[in-house]
Order: C-alpha cells, then sequence, then structure tokens
C-alpha cells in the first residue's frame, strides 16, 4: 500500500482548499461565529479543520472512503488484518472489544486485576462476569507486576469456559507482560486475547520497544495514539487478526458505543501519525530512546532519586520495559510522589504524567529534545537542593493478600442495585457499588460487587490524607463510600 499518502489529512485540506461550506453542523462554521478571546486562545485552525465527517469531509454516503482506506493503510502498517478508528478513546475500544469477545456468554471473562478503570466500565456495561488474575506483586516497593503466562493458565484451568483473556501492556508505568507466552496459553485452548495496550501505540515502529501485540498473535489490541504517538487527545484505535473475534460484531459493539459525531481532526491525526511513523517512525523512536537512556542515567545520579529498571524486570517481576517511561522513585527523600510532582508543576511549571506514594513517572516521547528533557533533569535537582523538610506522611500500604477484596455480586449488578452512602469506617464488609481509583494510573482498589476490606479502606483514606486523587468516589474526599444497601 502507498503510505506517502494519508487520505483524511488530504480530504481535509482539499476541503479547506475549496472554500466548501456546509449548513450543517458544526454550527460555528469552521470558526466563523466563534468568540475571538476563543480563537485567540485555541486558535483559528482548529475550527476551520473541524468538519463534519459525512456529508461534510465525504458526502452523505462516504462513497470516496476516506475513513475506510484510513484505517485500511493503518492496519497495513502495523501487520494488522483490520483497523477501526475512534474518537472516543481507548477507554471505548476496550469496552467494544470485551462485548464483541464475552457480551451474552455466560462463561465469563479472564481479566487482569491490574486492569484500567475503563476495562471495570466495561464489565459494567456489558454484565460480564469477571474472573480475576491476580498481578504478581513486590510487597517491598508496593508495586505490581502484569500476570504471567503460567498464572493466566491457572485461572484457564479454574475457568474454562471463559469467552476470553483481557491483559493490560503496557501498563502506565511501562511495564510488559510475556505477550507471546499468554497468547499461546490462550490460543491452545482456542480463546481469544485482548490487549489493552493504550500505553504502545509506537511499538511496531523500533525493534527496541517491548513487545507489539499483533507481532506474536493477539486476536484484539487497543492503543491510544494521544499517549505515546502524535495523536489528539480521544484518538484510538482497534487492531484486530484472527479468526476468534468476528470483525463485523465488534464494528457492531464499538457503533454501540461510538459517538455519531467524530470529530474529524482526531480521524485525520491518526491518519498523519500512521504515515509519519512509516516514513521516519525508525529515527524518530530511535533518536527518543537514546535521549531517555541519557535523562534517565541523569536523574539516576541525582541524590536520593532512583530511576528504576533492575528491579521491575525478572523471573517474578515485569517481562519488558518502555524506557520511555521514566519512572523515579523519591522515597529515600522521605517526600511522596504526590508532593514532588506538585513542587515541579508549582515552581518549574512541569507536569509528569504519574505520581504515587512514593514514585513520579515522567513519560518521554519523540517530541521531546536536550532542551525538554534538560527541564526535567535541572528541575529535579533543584527540587533536592531546595532543602524542603517533607511532611510526614502515614500511608497505609495493604499486603498483596489484603488488596485481593472478594467478588460477591457481579460489577453490573452491584453499580446498579439499590445503593446509600455510609461513613468510611462503617464500609468495611459491605459490597461496594462504586469503583474507587487512584488516579493516575487508573487502577481500581476497589470494584463494584466486591465486599470492601479495612485495610484497603485505611489505604484510601490515608492516601487521600496524603494528597492521593480518587476522582471517581461519590465522594472524592472519602469521608463516605457508596455501597449496596443491604435489604
Amino acid at each position: 500500500m502507498d503510505h506517502s499518502t494519508a487520505p483524511l489529512v488530504a480530504a481535509v485540506a482539499d476541503y479547506r482548499n475549496k472554500h466548501r461550506y456546509g449548513f450543517t453542523p458544526p454550527g460555528h462554521r469552521q470558526g466563523r461565529g466563534v468568540d475571538d478571546r476563543v480563537l485567540a486562545a485555541l486558535g483559528a485552525d482548529a475550527f476551520a479543520a473541524d468538519l463534519l465527517a459525512n456529508g461534510g469531509l465525504d458526502d452523505r454516503l462516504a462513497r470516496n472512503g476516506y475513513l475506510t482506506e484510513a484505517e485500511d493503510l493503518m492496519a497495513d502498517a502495523v501487520g494488522a488484518e483490520t483497523a477501526f478508528f475512534s474518537t472516543c478513546g481507548s477507554s471505548l475500544s476496550v469496552k467494544a472489544a470485551m462485548m464483541a469477545v464475552a457480551g451474552g456468554n455466560d462463561g465469563g471473562l479472564l481479566v487482569a486485576r491490574d486492569s484500567h478503570k475503563s476495562i471495570v466500565a466495561g464489565l459494567i456495561f456489558s454484565g460480564v462476569q469477571p474472573h480475576w488474575i491476580s498481578p504478581r506483586w513486590d510487597a517491598e516497593r508496593h508495586f505490581s507486576h502484569p500476570p504471567s503466562p503460567e498464572q493466566v493458565e491457572q485461572a484457564w484451568q479454574e475457568h474454562p469456559d471463559a469467552a476470553g483473556a483481557v491483559i493490560v501492556c503496557p501498563s502506565p508505568y511501562g511495564t510488559c507482560a510475556d505477550l507471546r507466552g499468554i497468547t499461546e496459553v490462550c490460543h491452545a485452548r482456542g480463546k481469544p486475547v485482548i490487549v489493552d495496550e493504550a500505553w504502545g501505540a509506537h511499538l511496531p515502529f523500533h525493534p527496541e520497544l517491548p513487545t507489539w501485540a499483533m507481532d506474536v498473535g493477539a486476536d484484539v489490541c487497543v492503543v491510544s495514539v494521544h499517549k505515546m504517538g502524535m495523536g489528539f487527545e480521544q484518538g484510538s484505535v482497534f487492531h484486530l487478526q484472527g479468526d476468534l473475534v468476528d470483525p463485523g460484531r465488534l464494528r457492531r459493539c464499538a457503533d454501540l458505543l461510538m459517538t455519531t459525531s467524530p470529530n474529524v481532526l482526531i480521524y485525520a491525526a491518526l491518519d498523519g501519525w500512521r504515515r509519519q511513523m512509516v516514513e521516519f517512525g525508525h529515527d524518530l523512536l530511535g533518536q527518543a530512546l537514546d535521549l531517555a537512556k541519557r535523562t534517565r542515567a541523569e536523574i539516576d545520579r541525582i541524590s536520593g532519586l532512583t530511576v528504576m529498571h533492575d528491579e521491575l524486570l525478572g523471573v517474578e517481576a515485569s517481562h519488558d520495559l518502555d524506557l520511555l517511561q521514566v519512572l523515579v522513585d523519591v522515597s529515600e527523600t522521605g517526600a511522596t510522589g504526590y508532593e514532588a510532582a506538585d513542587w515541579l508543576r508549582e515552581h518549574h511549571h512541569l507536569d509528569v504524567g504519574l505520581s504515587d506514594h512514593r514514585r513520579i513517572l515522567a513519560t518521554m516521547s519523540m517530541a521531546d529534545d536536550d532542551t525538554s528533557a534538560e527541564a526535567l533533569i535541572d528541575a529535579l535537582a533543584l527540587w533536592r537542593r531546595a532543602g524542603l523538610n517533607p511532611a510526614p506522611h502515614h500511608i497505609t500500604l495493604p499486603s498483596p493478600q489484603d488488596l485481593q477484596l472478594d467478588t460477591v455480586m457481579l460489577p453490573r449488578d452491584a453499580f446498579f442495585a439499590p445503593t446509600e452512602m455510609v461513613p468510611i469506617d462503617k464500609a468495611p464488609g459491605r459490597i461496594a457499588a462504586e469503583q474507587l481509583t487512584p488516579y493516575p494510573p487508573g487502577i481500581p482498589a476497589i470494584v463494584p460487587g466486591e465486599r470492601i476490606g479495612d485495610t484497603v479502606v485505611e489505604y484510601l483514606r490515608s492516601g487521600v490524607e496524603a494528597g492521593m486523587n480518587v476522582p471517581d468516589a461519590s465522594d472524592p474526599q472519602l469521608h463516605n463510600i457508596r455501597v449496596v444497601r443491604q435489604s
């Protein structure tokens, strides 16, 4: 296929060059009606390229096939058989994949317990029964690692009627599962594997990056181009191959959830990024990896900071690591990751991708250069030289056993059941009716349908006091928790 073309990008340019005008949505008419103060902040070009997809960019029957051609090019670029674009993020895409694989199946779905909250949302939408696969756990560092192929095999032995498996890889920290081994385990039983590869859109384009799901036979993978690529926020792609997942069923499930007003800006950016990566991706990512390696080494030299690498890999840890995710342990300084992140934002206008009770994560991409990397290194060095006295914190860190709550209701049934708010100290022993998710990284500590445990409650309560963000809680301060009403 001719990857020098970008049909959606070309169609937007053609629309603008021909000065087309639509008596259709969007009502701003390519920015003509937008307040000047908004244009000054957002830029006129953003509105000029915000077009109706069908009946605007393409004709009312999509006879030019711009989107279909762009999706075919994307699939070819990454070695998939089919690709679908989504303008609603991988949060939608993974829900659609779960529904396509397990919707209407009484056997449920094997789900890694370190999954993103969007996967839990998919369980609620679909009514599918999760059979949780526990992550491997580093108790010393309070850090979870993806499940192993052996754990997935054990889960199949316990739940042989499950419709398929959902694995997150890479994790938000850049750690990766043994996707080849997991896929072989699932395929030996004739069952599909869905990979939530939201943080891995760039993986097909450089050999030094971790394993790309399509290369090892995964059936469906979902990527967020906005995370590690050059797309707009919410730009996501489903990739599909093999005969274990029906592409028509997957498209129909996506259509149930998808907006009927897709954003052409997002579509076109996905298309243009694919062309860029085919033509220049290897070199651009090679430069980014070199810069990341230098940045990691420089940060690791700063007193009190440890860039995590060796401790993330091994037989009982993760299988691989994306070096563009620079995970820094700040615990030796006495500060939390929350405090470090807040200081960097307040004093140097730098934001990090993730912070937790002892770490911050700087996500690097091929857009970074020496200037941006040096800004991060210098800011961290200045933070250490500032001689701050971190406030004492007493975050209660549960053991792996305490984190494994019992699922006693379907997530869907618990979410939609009659509920009540109870004080947090009265919540242990009750059935959760909401998910409680430290964010980022967005992995729920409590899922609807789980029986709430004392230690997890104390972890969340003490974490919020120390700066943890739990945005999906009905009461973000966690004075109260929503639970299933007792009959």
